[in-house]
């Protein structure tokens, strides 16, 4: 009798890993809502800076995010009317 064994790697599962971004946007207080729902993801230290007569505001935030998940998350944020540009910091 012979056997056989084969050692079958288990699927990864997908690493998520904590990344800092940065988005400025216009439109004040109002878009922070639509902001945080283009964010779809856990997010972690949340920071808004938004003051009476200055055209940006700016969201800092880390987020628990897959890393091929980095570049549709920015381009969700940019699409977004109110963002002037949101990146990686």
């Amino acid at each position: 009798m012979s056997i056989t064994a084969f050692q079958v790697p288990a699927p990864r599962s997908s690493m998520l890993v904590r990344r800092r971004i940065a988005t400025y946007f216009v439109g004040g207080v109002e878009q922070i809502p639509g902001l945080l729902e283009a964010l779809g993801c856990l997010v972690h230290d949340l920071s808004l800076d938004v003051r009476d007569g200055v055209r940006e505001s700016a969201m800092t935030c880390a987020v628990l995010i897959d890393a091929a998940e980095v570049e549709p998350l920015l381009d969700r944020l940019r699409d977004l009317t109110s963002v002037v540009s949101s990146e990686l910091v």
